[in-house]
This record gives structure tokens, C-alpha cells and sequence, in this order.
């Protein structure tokens, strides 16, 4: 880890540390199986133990590290059966939220993510991958904020580690975020011709992609993975 990284002196510095750590797990910059060390991280981010702790604890609470008492803390290995759950619980609510997005056509929300479909093509361009990650979250987070669930995208985020780390493995796969662009343009588009019906459609086809290549993910970074 990078030293002397200095944190927002006007916040908390527990939260600021959960959002450092959960970022950099999330995105593979710290792989599954790392070993973390209290006093390292206390001393790269210039704090005591005690707020790296609760950064910790939260995070195991959301199951991306697992912390051994009186041994160590490590980032957890990727539980398949925990992303595949989490990707039926956002499934199972994402068809909902883009039903009521389509059938209540709105021209700010439309002109919102038109900039956000302009902003990936972007970013995509610039092979800015982690930029590219954020902008597919903002595009999602923005339907649920439309219809005022966003509470549940942050709840379906909190237990999306494992397969938000599956969809960034899959991510540098040839095709994929031209794909990703693609089937927001489709979804967009239903939405836009208010076609609720089609606009779920566009959902399951975009939300189908990463789960068909499980298996290819696990082959090619093994020990990444929970094994059953």
C-alpha cells in the first residue's frame, strides 16, 4: 500500500477507511487471500488502530474479509453461492424498478442517463477500467434513486462483494464493456418509448452476462475462489 496517505480530517475517520478498503478489495487492488495488518494500515493511513478496526468489522460483517481473533485479518476468498444469491435478490428487484422507470417516463431522468451513457463511451475510450466500473454503478444506482428505493440499491450493494469482484474479473474479457454500453443503450432506448415489457427484457439479457461465465472465472484465477 501506498504510505502517508493523508484522509478527510473533517470526517470520520472509520468510514473514510471502510469506503478506502472496500474499494480496493472490490476492485482487486487487494486480491482475495491478502493478508491485512492492523498497525500497517493504521500507520499508511496515519490513524490509530482503533478506527482501522471498525473499518474492518463492517467489513466482515459484509463477508469481504474474515478476521481470525488473536491471528490475522484476511480478504476473503469469493463465495460463488453468496454472488449467485446476491445477483437473484438485485435481479428480482432491478425488474421492478426499470418497470416503474418505463411505465413513468421522466425527461430529467431520460437527460440523466443520456449524460451517463455519453460519460462510459468515455470512458471505455480512455480504457479507464476503474472509471468504466463506477459509471455502470452510477447508471444502475440512478433508476433506483427515480423511484425512491434507492435505501434498497445501497442494501442489495452492501451484500454485493463477491459479485461485484466476479464482474470485475469478468470485466477485461474481449467484448465486455461494449457489451455492457450496448444493453444500457437498449434498456435506455425501452425506456424512452415507455415499453415496460421490453425494458425488463433488456434487463435480463444484461444482467445474464457475468453468471454464464462463472465457471470460466474460477478456471482462470482459482484461488481466488471458495472451494466447495
Amino acid at each position: 500500500m501506498t504510505t502517508n496517505i493523508t484522509l478527510d480530517r473533517g470526517r470520520q475517520a472509520a468510514p473514510q477507511l471502510y469506503e478506502l478498503f472496500r474499494e480496493k478489495i472490490v476492485s482487486l487492488d487487494l486480491a482475495p487471500g491478502f493478508v491485512l495488518s492492523r498497525a500497517k494500515l493504521a500507520n499508511t493511513y496515519d490513524v490509530s488502530q482503533t478506527p482501522v478496526r471498525e473499518a474492518l468489522l463492517r467489513l466482515a460483517e459484509e463477508r469481504l474479509v474474515d478476521v481470525f481473533p488473536q491471528s490475522s485479518t484476511r480478504v476473503s476468498l469469493i463465495d460463488v453461492s453468496f454472488a449467485q444469491e446476491t445477483h437473484f435478490l438485485r435481479r428480482a428487484v432491478e425488474l421492478e424498478v426499470v418497470r416503474e422507470v418505463a411505465l413513468n417516463r421522466d425527461e430529467a431522468l431520460i437527460n440523466r442517463l443520456k449524460e451517463q451513457l455519453e460519460q462510459q463511451k468515455k470512458l471505455l475510450d480512455a480504457k479507464d477500467l476503474a472509471g468504466f466500473t463506477q459509471a455502470d454503478r452510477d447508471f444502475h444506482q440512478s433508476l433506483y434513486r427515480w423511484v425512491g428505493k434507492e435505501e434498497l440499491w445501497h442494501l442489495i450493494c452492501s451484500r454485493s462483494g463477491d459479485l461485484d469482484r466476479v464482474r470485475r474479473l469478468h470485466l477485461p474479457f474481449v467484448g465486455k464493456r461494449d457489451r455492457i454500453i450496448d444493453e444500457h443503450r437498449q434498456l435506455f432506448q425501452a425506456i424512452v418509448d415507455q415499453d415496460p415489457d421490453r425494458a425488463q427484457q433488456c434487463l435480463r439479457v444484461h444482467m445474464s452476462g457475468t453468471p454464464k461465465y462463472i465457471a470460466k472465472i474460477q478456471a482462470e484465477h482459482p484461488s481466488f475462489f471458495k472451494q466447495v
